[in-house]
């Protein structure tokens, strides 16, 4: 091989021109159908040019709303417009998946300011003085993006509540927090102080329409594909499928970005429809793994008994079925078993989540009871099941379970 490896699949690469302007996180430099969205943030946020504090914001919408892409989008302009670097306005964002602790988003934030702060050992209250004094020495207007900040109240409300009373231990500096999540509900269970400081000002991001991520999607093309590439079916096909996914402009980008790439792993000069279908089921498969992969480990018992009854032949499976063949399982991986309340709990969480399928069914005088059946092909969900090495005592140690309660 005189090219070496890469040679024939480099000539194969002439599909993409700049295949990362079709990444989640990539901001471009216009955001089409998000205006409203971008001058109601811009209006809020423009007093911290003037060097006073603006109202903490919270930022509503479903997954591919494009709410992470226009705060980043107008914190980059909130900058700029201060004059860059040199400003005493700075935005800082921080991913909460991520950064998911008190003391992380506090030593993240004393970094940032140019603090040698460990990311772990030191107590929180003196991380928190590190950014207090940073803060107050910079004379610095800082607006602070948390993203997924429903993913940081789970293990309690503690940072939001010193972050949204900094203002309070502040004489030069300011604090303006902008919160970003898909769940509606998450700020009934924080601190009514925490809820009313937090939300002063809401943003909703409507789900994009069709037409709406037809436009996204042509304009990223533009810069991620080299001409004519693109079948005339690629885009408008791409925006439907992903309006029917509750108007989700990430899932539109990814889907025709891996569309493009299974185009060019085939040596096609061309993207079709037939690349877009394919990716769509890649896709699909991807999600679905991820899904089950990062299940708690009791979801996952729960899930692999309703494989087993469903491996045993057994039709129409229960809740007290399920529940009967988990309380088996759990000696099994040495795990406590969960009341039969939470057991029908997560089941309706799978069920949400698409893994499983049920449906309430009467039973007469006896009441009412779910019935259960899988949404995924059985070996391939046993195989991610059982690829969790805390479930491993279950690989051939089943056989001898019996069904209860069908």
């Amino acid at each position: 091989m005189s090219g070496g490896l890469f040679a024939d699949l480099l000539k194969k690469g002439e599909i993409f021109g700049c295949r990362d302007v079709l990444r989640s996180s990539y901001t471009p430099s216009k955001l089409p159908h998000r205006e409203d969205q971008i001058n109601n943030m811009a209006s809020i946020l423009v007093p911290a040019l003037r060097g006073e504090t603006p109202s903490n914001v919270l930022i509503y919408g479903k997954t591919g709303t494009g709410k992470t892409a226009v705060a980043k989008y107008v914190g980059s302009e909130l900058e700029a417009a201060g004059g860059g670097n040199k400003s005493r306005c700075s935005f800082i964002y921080i991913n909460c998946e991520v950064i998911d602790t008190q003391y992380r988003v506090l030593a993240h934030l004393a970094r940032s300011f140019g603090r040698e702060v460990p990311m772990t050992g030191w107590p929180t209250d003196q991380v928190y003085e590190e950014v207090r004094k940073s803060l107050e020495e910079d004379q610095r207007m800082v607006v602070m993006v948390l993203d997924e900040v429903d993913k940081l109240t789970r293990k309690g409300d503690d940072i939001l509540y010193n972050l949204t009373r900094i203002n309070s231990d502040l004489d030069k500096a300011g604090v303006s927090l902008i919160g970003i999540s898909n769940d509606l509900k998450f700020t009934d269970f924080l601190d009514p102080r925490v809820k009313s400081s937090l939300g002063e000002d809401e943003i909703i991001f409507p789900p994009y329409n069709a037409e709406q991520i037809k436009d996204i999607l042509e304009q990223r093309a533009s810069m991620a594909f080299k001409p004519g590439v693109l079948a005339e079916d690629v885009i408008p096909l791409c925006s439907a499928l992903a309006a029917q996914e509750h108007g989700d402009a990430r899932r539109a980008l990814d889907l025709l970005r891996v569309s493009g790439e299974l185009a060019e792993r085939v040596g096609s000069d061309r993207v079709s429809e037939d690349h877009v279908r394919s990716a769509r089921a890649k896709i699909e498969r991807d999600r679905v793994r991820e899904v089950v992969m990062t299940l708690p480990t009791q979801s996952k018992l729960v899930l692999y008994s309703v494989l087993l009854l469903e491996e045993q032949g057994i039709k129409n499976v229960t809740t007290g079925a399920v529940y009967g063949m988990y309380k088996q399982l759990c000696p099994l991986v040495d795990l406590d078993y969960l009341t039969h309340r939470r057991i029908a709990d997560l089941i309706a969480e799978l069920d949400m989540l698409g893994i499983i399928h049920t449906v309430v069914v009467s039973k007469g005088r006896y009441g009412r009871t779910k019935e259960i059946s899988l949404s995924i092909p059985l070996a391939k969900l046993k195989s991610m099941i059982l690829d969790d090495y805390r479930l491993k005592d279950l690989i051939g140690g089943t056989s001898s379970l019996q069904s209860r309660w069908v």
